[in-house]
């Protein structure tokens, strides 16, 4: 439903809408990311994550952030390599607005998000009874931010209804479905701001044949949020299946951008942790590569929840370290068959995902 249809919605279903007081300014823009609802007794708790901030127009930073990356890395970018830079970096320059509490509608109910950080972000979880959904599990629900009379934009959000059972698909990014080319710090950078995104052939086609056999995907990766808005326009146009996400929070008053990405993720052990211990009846599917730290990280978690991993697997990347120590050691004590390193993604459609 768009346009006159949702505003009449929002008025017909959601009264409370109408009358809910936006913080959202005419000159700022509110990001939603995409999240995985899961059961609770008799009801859904539903996470909503999202960004609020005002947009840089100043070119200025952008031409000085573009030639101090060039002088580093000794980079000469096109004129369409310094547009499409230009288009990505705004997200890093953007002026972060803090202390909003954004409403949206939900369930024929208006709920107000915790109050956005420092850097903008503003995370929240609202359980819904279930009959208030009206939606079953696996399906994906679609909300927007309220925003103020005569503001006709609309910030749209999007959950999935994660039954309790099943397989999730926990996936990498970088170098497992997307050509980054982490290994290589002047290629990764030139992937990551002034080339189109690139899906690695075959893993698109693998992934939805795992949706089809009923698995929910979920995506993890270490690239910062400044790059969704790009990254979830990868994933839609090269024909990913779509599912949660979750990135690093990055600011660059806080660290150096070059370094973050090339940094190892520990975070992603605690983001699967996390993901456990909501389903805890669901078993899982590792995806990663072996450009940096998947393998240590996944062979981790296996260790630790044996009955929940199903299978891992790992594409091999050229230039990384492939040699049987570095298995041996990932993987201790974890049977042979229990992960697979592949290098023809073609192989994982075939695969046939037990629940």
């Amino acid at each position: 439903m768009r346009g006159i249809g949702w505003m009449l919605a929002c008025l017909i279903l959601w009264p409370s809408a109408a009358g809910a007081r936006s913080p959202i300014k005419s000159d700022e823009e509110v990001v939603f990311f995409p999240t995985c609802a899961y059961r609770a007794a008799d009801a859904w708790v539903v996470p909503v994550h999202g960004w609020i901030f005002e947009p840089e127009e100043d070119s200025h930073w952008r031409a000085e952030l573009s030639e101090a990356l060039g002088d580093i890395l000794d980079l000469e970018a096109s004129q369409a390599e310094r547009a499409l830079f230009e288009k990505r970096v705004r997200w890093f320059l953007v002026d972060n607005e803090r202390g909003k509490r954004i409403p949206v509608p939900i369930g024929g109910q208006v709920y107000r998000t915790a109050a956005s950080a420092p850097n903008g972000h503003f995370e929240s979880a609202f359980t819904i009874p279930a009959a208030r959904l009206g939606a079953k599990a696996g399906a994906f629900v679609d909300f927007e931010a309220v925003t103020r009379a005569g503001d006709s934009r609309h910030f749209r959000g999007r959950f999935q209804l994660v039954g309790p059972r099943g397989i999730m698909v926990i996936s990498d990014i970088d170098d497992t479905i997307k050509v980054t080319e982490v290994l290589d710090r002047r290629a990764m950078i030139r992937n990551t701001f002034y080339r189109p995104f690139r899906a690695v052939p075959g893993m698109a086609a693998a992934y939805r044949r795992w949706a089809e056999q009923g698995a929910v995907l979920f995506y993890l990766s270490a690239s910062p949020w400044q790059l969704w808005a790009d990254l979830g326009a990868f994933l839609e146009s090269a024909g990913f299946p779509p599912g949660g996400v979750s990135l690093r929070h990055f600011r660059l008053k806080d660290s150096s951008l070059v370094d973050f990405l090339s940094s190892s993720a520990d975070y992603k052990a605690e983001t699967i942790r996390l993901l456990l211990a909501r389903f805890p009846q669901r078993r899982f599917v590792l995806v990663g590569d072996s450009g940096e730290k998947d393998p240590e990280i996944y062979g981790g978690i296996v260790r630790a929840h044996p009955q929940r991993v199903q299978h891992v697997f790992i594409r091999s990347v050229p230039g990384s370290e492939l040699n049987a120590e570095r298995w041996a050691k990932a993987f201790e004590g974890v049977a042979k068959e229990r992960w697979t390193l592949f290098d023809d993604p073609t192989r994982l459609a075939g695969l046939k995902l037990s629940k």
